[in-house]
């Protein structure tokens, strides 16, 4: 499993800084269970077998920890590999200008309304194109190789879609860059006008100067970061690798932290524009700052679904796509158990003994807070 020690520590040193009242619920509760995850503190099975007795701790589960992100990661790209048709697939990216990225990190409303914006967009343009529908999975990023906050959506899409008049399968949809990226910037801006006329846009600008900078943002269309990438052919398990990356995972892998000092964090930052790795000094307050910035808010999806996809197209509609795709709908495998994960994805067995005996579940247990 990956190693927590760096990051513990981080968190321990700076636990005034970010467990207080001001500091968003989301980001309490990720730290604090990052710090209680496998300790006695969450609770623990008691296991015994002739000669041994064994606590198997509770894990937090939070998607932020890298332990139990790992974990579920390895679980859920399972079950999507088996869930998607076997299709061509088309990658797509959103970006958007530096300066819209404050307006997103300060209003957290709104940027959750991102992933839709993106998938309208391509659902819109697709549909007045060629007439279909197509599957669409939203993976929203707010982090760069840097841990900035830089606000972009990850998007995996059909490379063919279902004409539903006719049930018939239409592959080689062709993706243009220039009017998918109109569209989008069309909706981003006018997403923040209409929060803005509503009174629920907050920033240190005033009124005019919002209004200002979204005018700057959408006249200037060929605005450096007004960019769209697009991958016209994917398979689906190289998206999913990429998306299970970061869904149940801290935007920082463990690998990267490198040192913690009495005051510093020493990692390594990518800096994308060189093409390379860079050693990187940040203070506790900083670093942890950073970080706090891109942990989701509470009850939000990492990962959104939209198209034949939607929760609400799991029924005759899937069905009748894979009819029209002459497959049949595959069985997503059985979810493993805690000791089958174990055995499986990290090579050991934590219910037998140090001399090989079969260990069996004795009671659950908690620690016992005293007032």
């Amino acid at each position: 499993m990956p190693d927590l020690n760096l990051l513990k520590q981080i968190l321990v040193a700076t636990r005034t800084e970010w467990d207080r009242p001001s500091t968003r619920p989301a980001v309490r509760k990720a730290f604090a269970a990052v710090l209680d995850c496998g300790t006695a503190a969450l609770g623990w099975e008691l296991y015994a077998s002739d000669s041994e007795e064994k606590r198997c701790y509770h894990r937090c589960k939070s998607r932020f920890c890298p332990s139990c992100g790992y974990r579920t990661t390895l679980l859920w790209l399972e079950k999507q590999e088996a869930a998607l048709p076997d299709i061509p697939y088309a990658g797509v990216v959103f970006t958007m200008p530096r300066e819209l990225w404050s307006i997103f990190k300060r209003n957290r409303h709104l940027l959750h309304d991102l992933p839709d914006l993106g998938a309208r967009v391509i659902q819109q343009w697709i549909r007045i194109r060629y007439g279909v529908s197509v599957l669409v999975m939203v993976v929203p990023h707010t982090f760069g190789g840097d841990l900035k906050f830089n606000t972009h959506l990850h998007i995996l899409v059909s490379a063919g879609g279902l004409h539903e008049s006719s049930a018939q399968w239409i592959p080689h949809l062709r993706l243009e860059k220039g009017p998918l990226m109109r569209m989008w910037r069309y909706a981003v801006i006018a997403h923040l006008r209409s929060a803005l006329r509503a009174g629920v846009l907050r920033s240190d600008l005033s009124t005019q100067g919002l209004q200002r900078l979204l005018s700057t943002a959408y006249q200037n269309e060929r605005h450096p970061r007004w960019i769209i990438f697009l991958h016209k052919i994917v398979s689906k398990s190289h998206f999913l690798r990429y998306a299970a990356r970061y869904v149940r995972r801290p935007p920082i892998a463990s690998w990267r932290l490198l040192e913690v000092t009495d005051r510093e964090v020493v990692f390594v930052a990518k800096d994308t524009k060189a093409g390379r790795l860079v050693r990187t000094r940040c203070l506790f307050s900083e670093f942890v700052r950073l970080l706090a910035a891109h942990v989701p808010d509470l009850y939000r999806h990492a990962i959104r679904y939209f198209g034949l996809l939607a929760p609400s197209a799991k029924g005759n509609k899937w069905a009748g796509l894979f009819v029209a795709l002459s497959q049949t709908v595959k069985i997503p495998p059985p979810r493993l158990s805690w000791r089958d994960s174990l055995v499986r994805y990290f090579g050991f067995d934590p219910l037998i003994d140090s001399r090989g005996q079969e260990m069996r579940w004795v009671r659950r247990e908690r620690l016992v807070k005293v007032m």
